[in-house]
């Protein structure tokens, strides 16, 4: 009878903190051993031999059978989505559970899972989106949902569907605070987006290459410096989703300097295209289109700079895969404006091969550094470590192997989404993780697909440490305290 049910030779074991030539062996889906020459038996064997082997990737990140406030279907339902994923090294995925006005979260929740369970051939487990904080919702609803596993919400600070004014993010951020949930914040300027979009597309200037006017540079850095103040106030920690933009950067890295527990997250839209991509023909750049969009080759030096220096501590795909027809991208055909194109771009499967193509291996970021961006720090933001995100004992055996010499061209064709087309056509990468291996089982190897539909399991996450406050409010809301009035949250 063999030792083990899987062990995984001869690679070069990478974590966030250390790299050994070694073996790992695996029974009942967790890691059981870490060492060089590991004795015994596996009832499979995989050998490493010149490759590294990492923890799975976690996106944390990802739109998957979701309708957009614009009320478009993704093109990707749990299967398509979760399958792309696992070929491109990731095995747990966080997608969105999107309350749409009048929704109860209740229902939210039980109509993803319905929609997961049966399909989902990876990991995963639910952000909430918020955009209807009714007093049943805050009082009753998200306490009870956050209690059970569901730790982290996103908000949104744009878009006339989903938008929260500022008096409930200051709500919303204190129930976060109190009951030890993490909120994301898509920070983007409203009103600046509102008035400089009529504008230019009542002149004439509808193409897609104007949208990364509209969502000027300005209205992502004001909005950003707005949700941090907003979260100082009530010394609640928030993470920055899909940072783009220069001055942004800037007052993220400013605010974590002060010891604010204020988190950044980036996506490869933004250190891979720019705004120029969407310059096409006709309506052609909608497929470049997402929001923020991508800027210039500055803005991808100072995107750079904070993957390197620890201003990001993500780097999340933003998957938001719309086809590019009427049902998806161009709801009017050739007549539609940038005003009406679905926003996102596809990326779950190309997020870590991109990251490792062009981070790792041109020196921008450190092998180590790939790890966290790309795992331990999604596991460890989020409630997830150390049962995902890392490669030690009692983790669960999510490993990807990859080949760092092995080249690949991309082609949707070759992809398994079901977007139909790729923003990275053409590209050419250096680096791809050729076994796949989740929970100990081994989803993709020799280019297949080896797992069933619906033997991804739903992850409760803890309340993670991300979401624990500094425990310094406001000097106003001190003074407030020592009047003897009651506490706010």
């Amino acid at each position: 009878m063999a030792d083990f049910d899987l062990i995984v030779r001869n690679g070069r074991i990478v974590t966030e903190d250390r790299q050994i030539d070694g073996d790992v062996g695996v029974r009942d889906g967790r890691i059981v051993a870490v060492e060089p020459g590991l004795k015994g038996t596996g009832s499979r064997e995989i050998d490493a031999g010149g490759k590294f082997v990492l923890p799975g990737g976690i996106d944390s990140h990802v739109h998957i059978e979701q309708k957009s406030g614009m009320g478009v279907m993704c093109a990707d339902d749990f299967y398509s989505g979760t399958v792309s994923a696992a070929f491109g090294g990731t095995t747990t995925v966080i997608p969105f559970a999107a309350q749409h006005r009048g929704m109860k979260l209740r229902q939210v929740v039980k109509d993803y899972h319905e929609a997961a369970t049966p399909k989902a051939v990876i990991d995963y487990g639910f952000h909430l989106i918020i955009t209807d904080p009714t007093p049943q919702a805050l009082g009753q609803d998200l306490p009870a949902l956050i209690r059970d596993g569901y730790t982290s919400f996103k908000i949104y600070m744009t878009y006339d569907a989903m938008k929260v004014s500022d008096y409930q993010m200051l709500d919303i951020l204190a129930l976060a605070r109190k009951e030890g949930a993490l909120v994301m914040v898509h920070c983007e300027n409203h009103d600046m987006i509102q008035w400089l979009a009529p504008h230019l597309v009542e002149q004439g200037h509808g193409a897609p290459k104007f949208h990364a006017i509209a969502h000027a540079r300005v209205a992502e850095a004001e909005a950003t410096n707005r949700a941090i103040s907003l979260a100082r106030l009530v010394d609640a920690p928030m993470l920055i989703v899909h940072m783009s933009e220069i001055e942004a950067i800037e007052t993220l890295r400013q605010a974590q300097k002060k010891g604010l527990k204020i988190f950044g997250e980036t996506c490869p839209q933004y250190i891979a295209l720019t705004a120029d991509d969407m310059d096409k023909p006709g309506v052609e750049g909608a497929m470049w289109c997402c929001s923020p969009p991508p800027r210039d080759s500055a803005a991808q030096e100072a995107v750079w700079a904070a993957l390197k220096d620890g201003t990001f501590q993500t780097f999340s795909s933003d998957h938001a895969p719309y086809q590019f027809n009427e049902k998806g991208k161009i709801p009017k055909g050739d007549k539609t404006t940038f005003k009406e194109m679905a926003n996102g771009v596809p990326g779950l499967e190309l997020r870590l091969p991109l990251l490792f193509s062009e981070g790792v291996q041109k020196g921008r970021i450190s092998l180590q550094q790939f790890v966290q961006l790309g795992s331990t720090n999604h596991a460890r933001l989020y409630g997830l470590y150390p049962r995902k995100g890392t490669i030690a004992v009692g983790s669960d055996a999510d490993l990807a192997i990859w080949d760092p010499d092995k080249d690949v061209t991309v082609h949707w064709k070759d992809l398994h989404d079901n977007v139909g087309y790729s923003p990275y056509e053409g590209r050419e990468l250096k680096g791809w993780p050729v076994t796949v291996i989740s929970r100990g089982r081994v989803v993709v190897e020799n280019g297949k697909l080896n797992a069933d539909r619906g033997s991804g399991k739903f992850l409760s996450r803890d309340s993670p440490d991300s979401a624990k406050p500094k425990g310094i409010t406001a000097p106003e809301l001190q003074t407030m305290q020592r009047f003897g009035l009651k506490p706010l949250f």
